[in-house]
């Protein structure tokens, strides 16, 4: 070895170790609170008729639907459609049934809103808020065609059009 050679090998071995996390780019941060859109607008009844259509003359099916999906089969779409009527045509106050599931919904796919809107939603526009939460599981439910989950299910598509 040559001297200049064996003067930087000596140099490079009394040197301390570095420390390698120095060299290393900062950590990002990433934030998790980030919420998604809904799929479709409130107001976007009409863009599937026959759900509109049975959503406007007997909420309870589609909410029994929603409420089954949402709770994992845990509660039937009968019962929660039964509680629902009651609610709904015994005191006027169904709203405020489904309301809770359109909350555990938007948690369940983190969907940006306000407990505020959801309110307003189901008390003002209450068929609306059924239709797009119904609307939001068809799109989920595609998305997550290969989770199957027991004794739950899926929310049937609706095709296009007329069909024969």
């Amino acid at each position: 070895m040559s001297s200049t050679n064996h003067n930087a090998y000596e140099k490079l071995l009394a040197a301390p170790p570095s420390n390698y996390e120095d060299d290393l780019p900062a950590p990002v941060d990433l934030e998790f609170d980030t919420q998604a859109q809904w799929s479709s607008g409130l107001s976007n009844c009409c863009s599937n008729v026959p759900l509109c259509c049975i959503t406007c003359w007997c909420p309870c099916v589609t909410f029994g639907r929603i409420a089954e999906a949402v709770d994992d089969g845990k509660t039937s779409c009968v019962t929660s459609a039964t509680i629902y009527a009651f609610f709904t045509y015994a005191t006027g106050c169904g709203w405020i049934y489904s309301l809770t599931y359109r909350s555990k919904l938007r948690k369940q796919y983190m969907l940006g809103a306000s407990a505020f809107q959801d309110c307003l939603a189901h008390f003002c526009c209450e068929r609306c808020a059924l239709c797009q939460e119904y609307r939001e599981l068809q799109h989920r439910s595609v998305a997550d065609a290969g989770e199957k989950k027991d004794g739950v299910e899926v929310v049937p598509m609706v095709p296009n059009g007329m069909t024969r």
